[in-house]
């Protein structure tokens, strides 16, 4: 079992735990809702993805963010998971990315949506 995120106690007053699906979920959405500097023993760590919420439309910014989130995916979690798609879709103040992914543990194929 691994920790939930975010950290939080369950029923029974004990640290929540989740499964391996829930983590590796948990774990990219850190991943591409965390600023790159915001953590300070990883600097680097993050995708920069939300600093692209208010900027115009475009097929060119569509594809950066594509590009952006795959890239950070692969560098951060490149050995939990291997990244088969991305999609990014702006609306309005609402920011849907949606990941295709297979678990390299169990090749299990998942796909996860995040919405800001």
């Amino acid at each position: 079992m691994n920790v939930d995120f975010p950290f939080r106690f369950d029923g029974r007053g004990r640290t929540a735990t989740t499964t391996d699906e829930e983590h590796i979920r948990d774990l990219i959405e850190q991943v591409l809702f965390t600023a790159p500097g915001e953590r300070v023993n990883r600097p680097t760590f993050g995708s920069g993805l939300m600093q692209l919420v208010f900027a115009p439309n475009s097929d060119e910014l569509a594809a950066a963010t594509q590009f952006l989130v795959q890239g950070a995916l692969q560098q951060w979690l490149g050995d939990v998971i291997q990244v088969e798609s991305v999609q990014v879709e702006s609306q309005d103040a609402i920011l849907r990315v949606t990941v295709q992914y297979v678990m390299r543990r169990s090749q299990q194929r998942q796909v996860a949506e995040f919405k800001r």
